[in-house]
């Protein structure tokens, strides 16, 4: 069984040829392929790091088990699709409602768990049936709508949690962050959120060293006179050592909260898929459903043990993009790398230090960033937002998800914010459409004529 780890030299092994790739099946030489490999885990670094504090679970066991999905996503697609997959920014304002409503971590991993479940079905459903079934139940008018809502339901997090803790290094994370990310080029500008972050940890240091504490909410929201970079977990912490790990409780109140996320999901790896495709120049389209599956097989593992979801980055995309390599040996390597970072307490302990100033000025951008995506898939597949029919479910479902608008049904059951809003956008649209005149009904595919081979070969 051919399980894509066998890889043919390219070239003299030192540079790719001009003009030519580093294809999946070929590699540089193994210094060259470690260096690439350490490369795309500082590319994921900012958000896949960000993600797990946010999400208040361990990023020793995010960056490990990140590790172990980007492995299990390789052997799936068989080294055909080259991907890291770190943690899901689209689970963040999942885990905050979960822990409003007073969910422990276990709550969180546990609902994740069943959308990582929900997340295998599809895939399967999508190898079955071809990617005709993602865009029947979720045409780009839902899947916009719902990254969109998933994004800026967020907003209440940031303007409440973090930025009020340190407004002014917030100001300045933020600044700084939006000056890379559209100032800089290559690779460093895939790295923009790592080098808020970096900027936003040696601004704190200067604060507290030039006006001293400060008087502010610290992470429990309690006001109180405190340091904005306390390190002192990072001198207590072990160099090496397992991270923190538990099992996941299954709640249907965030469990259903949790759901909508497999849209933005399917979205993502459709996207990822269609993107490696075009840069590779060969047809992926048979491995759609294999990706989607094995992303929802990475994340049942990770929250089975504690860690977050994981889901492709579409950063990595860049780094192979910038350096025309996109040998799954460099992934290997980078799986390699992170189940090491994942093995080092002190290393997590140093992630978990993360002022909440800097967590302000990055989220704002970040969450920003969620739904905007949102307005890309409309804009990707030429939605007409004049049509009615597409215009008002997303509309009342985004003011549904972005304004927490809650639906009770008993006393112990009811629908709000993220996971009401998902259910008016998909069951509006398609009861809409039922009854809709037939000019109101023309649609454009939600992935391109390039997965049309795919659905033939299929049915």
């Amino acid at each position: 069984m051919d399980l894509g780890v066998r890889w043919k030299l390219h070239g003299d092994g030192r540079v790719p040829a001009p003009g030519a790739v580093v294809r999946p099946d070929e590699r540089l030489s193994w210094p060259r392929t470690a260096g690439l490999g350490a490369q795309h885990v500082v590319a994921m670094f900012g958000a896949s790091f960000v993600a797990p504090v946010l999400m208040g679970l361990d990023p020793n066991l995010a960056i490990m088990m990140s590790g172990v999905a980007t492995v299990v996503f390789l052997l799936a697609t068989r080294g055909r699709v080259p991907s890291y997959l770190g943690c899901s920014l689209s689970f963040v304002g999942v885990a905050a409602v979960i822990r409003a409503q007073g969910g422990s971590s276990a709550t969180v991993t546990g609902a994740v768990f069943v959308v990582g479940a929900a997340l295998l079905l599809v895939g399967l459903a999508v190898r079955r049936f071809g990617a005709r079934i993602i865009h029947a139940t979720m045409p780009p008018i839902v899947t916009g709508a719902v990254v969109m809502l998933i994004g800026f339901n967020l907003a209440p997090v940031t303007a409440a949690t973090y930025w009020p803790q340190d407004q002014w290094t917030a100001l300045l994370v933020m600044l700084f962050t939006g000056l890379a990310v559209v100032c800089l080029r290559g690779f460093w500008s895939r790295i923009a959120i790592f080098l808020g972050l970096v900027f936003g940890y040696g601004i704190s240091w200067v604060f507290d060293l030039v006006f001293g504490k400060i008087h502010s909410a610290d992470g429990s929201g309690k006001v109180t006179d405190h340091w904005r970079l306390d390190l002192s977990g990072v001198g207590q912490a072990d160099w090496i050592g397992l991270p923190t790990l538990h099992g996941p409780s299954f709640e249907w109140s965030a469990i259903l909260v949790a759901l909508p996320v497999v849209i933005a999901l399917v979205a993502e790896n459709a996207g990822h898929v269609k993107a490696v495709g075009e840069m590779t120049g060969d047809s992926l389209d048979d491995k759609l459903g294999t990706a989607i599956a094995a992303d929802g097989v990475g994340s049942m593992l990770s929250t089975a043990v504690g860690g977050p979801p994981n889901t492709t980055y579409s950063e990595n995309i860049g780094v192979m993009a910038a350096t025309r390599v996109y040998s799954t040996a460099a992934y290997w390597a980078a799986a390699g790398f992170a189940l090491l970072f994942g093995l080092c307490p002190k290393f997590g302990a140093v992630v978990a230090a993360i002022p909440g100033g800097v967590l302000g000025g990055i989220t704002v951008i970040l969450y920003g960033m969620i739904g905007l995506l949102g307005a890309q898939i409309w804009i990707n597949a030429e939605v007409d937002l004049r049509n009615p029919l597409n215009l008002v479910p997303a509309a009342a479902g985004i003011i549904i998800g972005v304004g927490n608008v809650s639906l009770k049904f008993t006393d112990t059951f009811s629908l709000s914010g993220i996971a009401l809003g998902t259910v008016v956008v998909i069951t509006g649209y398609h009861a809409l459409r039922a009854f809709a005149p037939a000019h109101l009904k023309t649609q454009t595919p939600l992935l391109d004529e390039g997965t049309s081979s795919y659905d033939e070969a299929k049915s």
